[in-house]
Formats: structure tokens, sequence, C-alpha cells
């Protein structure tokens, strides 16, 4: 059981032992290892090769030794490893992240961001794109971390009072407000309402260098996800 196994799992290498495979004794792990190995494709090392995600299995590999599912933070991928859990049959890894689902703390997180829309020389007849110079993220700072992970920018907001404080002073590293709703769809939030301002009614003058057309077409919108 102590046997040296050399994986090469969709051009990536992992070295593990023959116990940590057959951990699950109904995954397709241990039916594949726990057998005569002849029929196995290798590649031109002797590896045993497996035509699946190589990154991922990392994970997979992690929860074998240690029998518990640890991701790391602001792990983005739970759905694709998810599936990769499910073609590899393993029912406990499976359970583990259910029970994590199911056990996620409820709150809520505000997003916002001030945009206008990039104008060209022809002004509204050459509209480019929309220009967003910051979102914001307000809630509780442990519920914030754990949904955008490196993506969030803590540098305006110094770490005083711990992780059950709140702040309105957090902001992304990009400027994608699609992104950043991806992001918290995929933990189980919902969008539970949004406002906005109005375009075209600005009456103070623009900064120096700003175009008086695109300040016209200036906004500012929040929206208000929650996890029950």
């Amino acid at each position: 059981m102590t046997e040296i196994i050399e994986l090469n799992v969709g051009g990536v290498h992992y070295t593990t032992t023959l116990n940590s495979l057959l951990h699950e004794k109904d995954s397709l792990l241990c039916e594949m290892f726990s057998e005569s190995r002849e029929n196995l494709l290798k590649d031109s090392k002797g590896r045993y090769f497996l035509d699946r995600d190589g990154v991922l299995f990392r994970y997979i590999l992690d929860y074998l030794r240690d029998k518990t599912l640890n991701l790391p933070e602001g792990f983005r991928e739970k759905q694709r490893l998810q599936k990769e859990a499910e073609y590899y049959k393993l029912e406990g890894m499976l359970a583990c992240m259910r029970k994590e689902r199911e056990t996620r703390s409820p709150g809520s997180i505000t997003l916002g961001y001030r945009g206008s829309f990039q104008f060209g020389k022809d002004g509204l007849a050459d509209v480019k794109f929309r220009k967003l110079s910051r979102i914001l993220v307000c809630g509780r700072v442990a519920l914030c971390r754990e949904v955008f992970g490196d993506t969030l920018n803590e540098s305006r907001d110094p770490d005083h009072g711990g992780p059950d404080r709140y702040t309105s002073r957090f902001f992304l590293k990009h400027c994608f407000i699609e992104q950043g709703f991806d992001m918290l769809h995929e933990q189980g939030f919902r969008l539970a309402g949004s406002c906005g301002s109005g375009t075209a009614g600005s009456a103070t003058e623009p900064k120096p260098g700003v175009d008086v057309e695109e300040n016209r077409w200036n906004h500012y919108n929040e929206f208000v996800f929650v996890r029950d």
C-alpha cells in the first residue's frame, strides 16, 4: 500500500502513494489502481496518464490524503471541482462540498460604482465603451474576503478591529462589474435591490481635462446582494 505512484494528469505531474489513491473504496481511482493496471495509459516517462484537469487534481489528491476539503480563500472554481469529484466518484468529497454550501454564513454585500461613457471625436455618434473608475465593496470584512479573495483591494481601509467589523472602503482590483456579479453568484448570493443616479443632469462644472459631453453622462449605481 506504500507503493509510490507517478501520475500525469492533463500534463501536470504528481507523485503520491497507492494508499492515497485507494482511500475511497467506491471511487474510480480505487477501481483503476486496486486491480491490474496493464490497461491503464502511460506517458513516455512511464507515468499513469489521466486525461482530466491537471490543476484541479491537486485538490482531489489533497482530499484523498487528508480526508478533508481545504480550499484556498477566494477559490473560484468550485463548480469545475465538483464535476471532477463526480467524475472520480468521490462521494465523500462531494458530501464535504455540500456541507460547506449548507453552512455558509448569511449576510449582505453592496457593490457600487461611478461610471461614465467614453466618447470619441464625434460625441454621441462615436460612443466607445462604459468607463468605470472603481468598484466599491461594502459589507462585513470576513464576508467580503470570502467572496472576492485576492481580487479585493484593502489598501484604503487598514485592518483595525478584526474580521467581524464592517467597512465601506474596500474596492476591487479590476473594473469589471460583471465579474463581481459572477463571484457573488458563485458564493450563493442573489440580487436584492439596486439604485442609480440619473445621467445628463449635472449642473456642476466638470473638472479640468474632463470632456463636457462625457461629464453629462456620469452616473452612480449600487447593487445590494444577500445570502440567506
